[in-house]
């Protein structure tokens, strides 16, 4: 079913770029939502070494078939070299809602 609802996580540097890049993902209609949550420290292996940095985790809401451009759109737009963008997949959810994200990312009418 293409128009399932999903949500798709990443986190970015600062509130700004999570800020940006959620809104463009929205006017393009790639996302019907996007929630900007507070910071959040990561602890994390990087080339070699055991980081700490604090990041801003975003929960976009959109459709199945749109989850991978979505990706796609959010990486190349990031200012990681290797950014945290992923699917996850929503078991329920309440009609309305699924309609509203179907709805604001063009799917149905």
């Amino acid at each position: 079913m293409t128009d399932a609802a999903v949500t798709v996580y990443a986190v970015f540097a600062d509130r700004a770029e999570a800020e940006r890049i959620a809104r463009q993902m929205v006017e393009a209609r790639l996302a019907a939502c996007a929630n900007i949550l507070a910071p959040c420290r990561s602890i994390y292996r990087w080339q070699g070494a055991v980081e700490a940095a604090e990041e801003i985790p975003a929960l976009f809401k959109t459709c199945a078939d749109l989850a991978a451009p979505l990706i796609a759109a959010i990486a190349a737009l990031h200012s990681y070299e290797v950014p945290a963008v992923v699917r996850w997949d929503i078991a329920d959810a309440d009609p309305a809602y699924a309609a509203w994200i179907a709805a604001e990312t063009g799917r149905k009418a």
